[in-house]
């Protein structure tokens, strides 16, 4: 059983094209949140998960945009959720409104939540992986962090395949994972994608110019 395991979308549909294309032929896809955000495609990405029925969590980003409450303290992460605002239509919203905080897939041997199990806002760095974070599942797939990382525990595995859309751990390139459920293996892969192409759109849509230039150094 091989599963594709993305997280961060953030709205950056160029990213996410490039991952799909890249990622190769897997059982199932599952997304650890934060489908919207920052970049200029919130509904283009809603649209993708949806249409590929990709079991999907809740993150912070998603949760501002249906409660409304932005990010008062980040201006590109609060310009990014008033922009979904303004674009997604009711149909969108109520499909992240409707999304839960944590999923098991496969019979509870995968458990996805966005920041820590215990806390969705919590961020859950590499460095504090540790086999205490798992419960009855055999892999705990986090996002949050934007880091790529996984380690491999006598009890299972802690993972965070990273961020398609804004990767945060010195590398540019998109983000994703791939599990062996059977072997227990975890792959972690990079796609490069037209970051040119965001930023122009990212200057067309009027959102802060951060946002976009952050992305050539993936921070």
């Amino acid at each position: 059983m091989l599963i594709g395991v993305i997280s961060d979308i953030h709205a950056n549909r160029v990213a996410l094209d490039a991952v799909l294309s890249d990622m190769p032929d897997i059982d199932e896809v599952v997304c650890a949140g934060d489908v919207v955000g920052y970049n200029p495609w919130p509904a283009d990405c809603v649209d993708a998960m949806r249409e590929r029925d990709v079991p999907t969590i809740m993150g912070n980003h998603d949760r501002a945009v249906v409660t409304g409450t932005g990010f008062g303290g980040n201006s590109m992460a609060d310009a990014g959720v008033q922009y979904a605002l303004q674009v997604l239509d009711d149909d969108r919203t109520e499909w992240l409104a409707g999304l839960p905080e944590e999923r098991h897939r496969f019979d509870g041997r995968l458990k996805l939540v966005h920041g820590h199990p215990d806390d969705p806002n919590r961020y859950t760095y590499p460095a504090l992986f540790s086999e205490e974070l798992l419960d009855d599942e055999d892999v705990l797939v986090m996002g949050h962090t934007h880091v790529q990382a996984h380690e491999i525990y006598d009890d299972g595995i802690v993972m965070n395949p990273g961020s398609v859309g804004q990767p945060r751990d010195g590398d540019p390139k998109a983000a994703y994972s791939v599990v062996d459920l059977e072997a227990m293996t975890v792959e972690e892969h990079r796609v490069e994608y037209d970051v040119g192409e965001v930023i122009d759109a990212i200057e067309a849509a009027g959102l802060p110019e951060g946002t976009g230039t952050r992305l050539l150094k993936g921070r």
